[in-house]
């Protein structure tokens, strides 16, 4: 399922004074971006596991950046905890990007890439929440594919 149809309108809109001549959007989406380390996960457990005694349980996730896709590049806004899109937070250029090692995670639920950026030795992981896990095959169809 990808974005519902104000808040793709709202992303098309924070997008439209971005766009340079004759580039098309392609594809819009929410996606959680970059990795947690096991350890910042862990640490942050037993921390509220001590200060709830053991009432709450906490997690970390990647940052959601929303995502636009066009003919040219690839542009992440802030995701606002899934509200109206925020600033442009990164701006990569199309024709140097690809995706690799993707896969379904997290019991199927949610569908995982790694976009690489030529003359990068680290990847940036892209990872599509249950919300819009079907938009993670899209996204990587549209890119060359990382060996």
């Amino acid at each position: 399922m990808s974005l519902n149809a104000r808040r793709n309108r709202q992303l098309l809109e924070a997008t439209a004074p971005l766009l340079l001549e004759g580039e098309r959007v392609e594809l819009t989406s929410l996606a959680g971006v970059g990795s947690v380390s096991v350890r910042r996960q862990a640490l942050t457990a037993a921390v509220v596991g001590v200060l709830s005694a053991g009432t709450v349980m906490a997690t970390v996730t990647p940052r959601p950046l929303y995502l636009v896709l066009t003919d040219q590049r690839l542009l992440f806004f802030d995701g606002n905890q899934g509200r109206k899109p925020g600033r442009l937070v990164l701006n990569l250029p199309r024709p140097y990007l690809s995706a690799g090692n993707s896969k379904k995670a997290f019991l199927g639920l949610q569908f995982t890439t790694v976009l690489s950026l030529a003359g990068e030795e680290h990847g940036l992981k892209v990872t599509f929440p249950v919300q819009h896990k079907s938009d993670g095959p899209r996204f990587v169809s549209m890119l060359p594919v990382t060996r």
